[in-house]
């Protein structure tokens, strides 16, 4: 088990377990702190968008073409935004650190 450390919409810090091979969005959701994942993942909602710290934008899979256009659809991006469903928890990313973008 790694960590995933994540600050929620209304500030709070979490550090979460996380499990090999699962998406990031399963994991946020299912700790319930604030994330959807309505289409479970398929890359189609972007109930799922994160924004990745600085730090770890450059440590994670460059997103694909169908992650970057359901990300274009959102009306607010930062930098380090990205879909949670499209990140699979490894190993390599323990200790990721991501926020929960206010919605809009």
């Amino acid at each position: 088990m790694g960590v995933i450390n994540v600050i929620d919409r209304n500030g709070a810090a979490h550090a979460l377990e996380a499990a090999e091979g699962w998406r990031v969005m399963e994991i946020l959701r299912d700790y319930g702190v604030g994330m959807e994942g309505l289409c479970g993942g398929a890359c189609d909602c972007a109930t799922c968008h994160v924004v990745v710290d600085d730090d770890w934008v450059s440590r994670l899979p460059e997103p694909r073409d169908e992650e970057l256009d359901k990300l274009d659809e959102l009306p607010v991006l930062e930098t380090g935004s990205r879909l949670s469903c499209q990140i699979i928890w490894s190993e390599e990313i323990d200790g990721l650190s991501l926020t929960l973008p206010q919605e809009v």
